[in-house]
């Protein structure tokens, strides 16, 4: 499993503070955090940025009303990575 930065960004993301999620996004060198930092930007409702995180993050832009399922399917990654 991946480092405990991301599970705290998971946990803001869901409380939708997506500014404390944002430092910790920005900071993370993990490989899903560009993913986490898209999630962010979706939140945040800043769809062009989420656009280029998604790009980041080699994942297809989901829609700015994915969030939920964003948040889940990145912490169903989080806990399955190697």
């Amino acid at each position: 499993m991946a480092g405990q930065p991301l599970a705290d960004c998971i946990a803001l993301l869901r409380a939708r503070k997506w500014q404390a999620a944002h430092e910790i996004a920005q900071e993370s060198k993990e490989p899903l955090a560009a993913w986490a930092h898209g999630i962010v930007h979706l939140i945040e409702g800043d769809e062009s940025n989420a656009h280029y995180w998604y790009g980041e993050a080699g994942r297809a832009f989901p829609g700015m009303d994915a969030i939920d399922a964003e948040i889940a399917a990145l912490e169903d990654d989080l806990v399955h990575e190697p």
